[in-house]
């Protein structure tokens, strides 16, 4: 639907001037930039239905190879002895383990989260218990499943695991095994997925990514989809498959703003 002019100055203020700043610049329109803004916005809600996709086929590529490489049970909590963590990974296992909680608590009745205290409390809850203090201490009785905690872990997580402080640990012996292909190096798969990962920030933050940022993320789309899980690159891997629409589309609403944008720079 097209910008009524007499509603752009709120919007201007709605959206933040300085947000519409440079497009504000370059067309000499605040109409325009505002159009402009909501282009980049749907082509940032497509890539975003890409990066997503990708994030979850490789946090559940990686969580089965390691599940099978540590063969107990919670072993991301409780790994085998002659493993650790690295304190930055740790830290977010616990963060996660406690997201699920909550998000299990949240789900519970009152009379529910009541019959947590007589766990919580065996010997009676003490007087004056604040309700925050008596929330966690009910949260804590609370066991979630592996899968939960999977899901609450986010694509940082996973692309540290092919840093270098995992290179011995998990890399040389379990983890090339979710990128097969025999010439490619951890450090080439580490560098497209923290590409990846920096622009589902910026998409996450209603970013725009445009230019060499997208054509760098599109490199990353396509090497992960078209290598993961299989020895040799293929564009029709079934990842790569069932991202081929989305990719064409997002080439392709990339290549009609980018147009429009070099328009007004001629």
């Amino acid at each position: 639907m097209p910008i009524k002019p007499q509603h752009v100055a709120q919007l201007t203020v709605l959206l933040s001037p300085d947000r519409l700043a440079s497009l504000t610049e370059l067309t000499g329109s605040a109409e325009t930039a505002i159009e402009l803004h909501q282009a980049t916005l749907q082509l940032g809600s497509r890539m975003m239905h890409v990066t997503a996709t990708i994030e979850i086929a490789l946090r559940n590529t990686v969580a089965d190879n390691l599940s099978r490489y540590f063969g107990v049970p919670n072993w991301l909590q409780q790994p085998p002895i002659a493993f650790r963590w690295k304190e930055p990974e740790r830290k977010k296992i616990e963060g996660a383990v406690d997201s699920a909680k909550r998000a299990e608590y949240a789900k519970l009745s009152q009379a529910q989260k009541a019959q947590l205290d007589a766990i919580a409390y065996p010997r009676g809850r003490p007087p004056n218990t604040p309700h925050l203090r008596r929330a966690k201490e009910r949260r804590r009785q609370i066991t979630v499943t592996e899968g939960k905690v999977i899901a609450e872990l986010t694509l940082y997580f996973w692309k540290r695991l092919y840093g270098p402080e995992y290179d011995h640990l998990l890399w040389r012996t379990t983890l090339k095994r979710t990128f097969p292909d025999k010439s490619l190096t951890r450090a080439a798969i580490a560098i497209q997925l923290e590409q990846l990962y920096q622009t589902r920030n910026r998409l996450a933050h209603h970013e725009p990514v445009l230019h060499q940022r997208f054509s760098d993320t599109m490199t990353a789309i396509d090497f992960i989809v078209q290598r993961l899980g299989t020895t040799s690159p293929s564009p029709e891997t079934p990842l790569a498959t069932l991202l081929a629409d989305d990719i064409y589309e997002v080439r392709a609403q990339e290549e009609a703003l980018s147009a429009r944008l070099r328009a007004f720079r001629m």
